[in-house]
């Protein structure tokens, strides 16, 4: 099982510009999910269908600001360090990292 859980430093590079937030993995007992939550300037999102395989998690999340959608999210977790994108419908596609808090 890997050791993906913990609380990160996140900065994604949207449309709006640079956005940043606090992003935090909850395995579960199993360590084939996981929740959690991606809080920052734009609010509060939860995670919701968290899937641990390996070192990738696969998630969804709904945002509420500038318009409701659902959020389709993939990240990769090396050590302390996540890179992923954020599929954010019409939006397009949007590259974020991460980096584990110590």
């Amino acid at each position: 099982m890997s050791n993906v859980g913990g609380t990160y430093d996140f900065v994604a590079n949207s449309p709006m510009g640079e956005q940043t937030g606090t992003f935090t993995v909850v395995p579960d007992e199993s360590g084939n999910t996981f929740t959690g939550q991606l809080s920052g300037g734009m609010g509060t999102m939860d995670v919701q269908n968290g899937v641990i395989t390996g070192d990738t998690l696969t998630w969804q999340m709904k945002m509420g600001m500038p318009m409701p959608m659902t959020l389709d999210c993939e990240a990769t977790v090396d050590g302390d360090a996540v890179t992923g994108t954020i599929k954010a419908g019409m939006m397009g596609t949007m590259p974020f990292t991460a980096q584990r808090q110590d």
